[in-house]
């Protein structure tokens, strides 16, 4: 198992591809053989490949002749890789994938994980935990109203937040996040 803490190496594993790319190197292979089982083009493999090796995910097992070329062929360099998830919030904010289903659920996870301790903490105590939700419904016309919402929204948490953040208050995180709403079933109100 391999610790990934930099953001680079993070994104660098990230897409679906370079995923599944990482899972099949569980065994050596090289470009074209990933390529063939994939059914991609021999470039694009190559190409993540290549990015996936810069950041030290991949290793070079050996290189053969083969037909007037050098076949490479690679190897991960281990069989699991954990995120710190300390670092996820900073290597999504650094490649800008705030639309990330797979952050959601860390956040959303982290979210539900520290205030399930705070709030065990506090009954012990005998005192309350002062949180607060904010919970609202939002229906986009077109994907790019989606980008647009979320910038607009940034922008006036960035504000709020500026008005009441106070250096010596206890801080709070807040967590906006969104999602397709379930489709309603049958019975059920929309």
């Amino acid at each position: 198992m391999k610790l990934l803490e930099e953001p680079e190496k993070v994104r660098a594993a990230l897409s679906p591809l370079r995923r599944k790319l990482l899972d099949l190197l569980q065994e050596p292979a090289s470009g074209t053989q990933l390529a063939a089982a994939l059914e991609l083009p021999r470039q694009r493999v190559n190409y993540h490949l290549r990015e996936l090796e810069k950041a030290g995910l991949v290793e070079l097992v050996e290189e053969r002749q083969r037909r007037g070329c050098v076949e490479r062929i690679l190897r991960a360099t281990s069989g699991s890789f954990v995120v710190d998830p300390a670092v996820m919030g900073r290597a999504f904010s650094r490649i800008g994938d705030q639309y990330a289903a797979e952050h959601l659920v860390e956040v959303a996870a982290g979210t539900v994980r520290d205030v399930a301790r705070m709030q065990n903490k506090a009954d012990a105590e005998g005192k309350r935990l002062l949180t607060f939700t904010l919970e609202a419904s939002v229906r986009f016309a077109e994907p790019g109203d989606l980008h647009r919402f979320t910038d607009a929204l940034t922008e006036a948490v960035r504000q709020v937040v500026e008005t009441f953040d106070n250096p010596d208050g206890r801080p709070y995180r807040l967590i906006a996040g969104g999602h397709p709403a379930p489709r309603s079933t049958e019975g059920e109100k929309a």
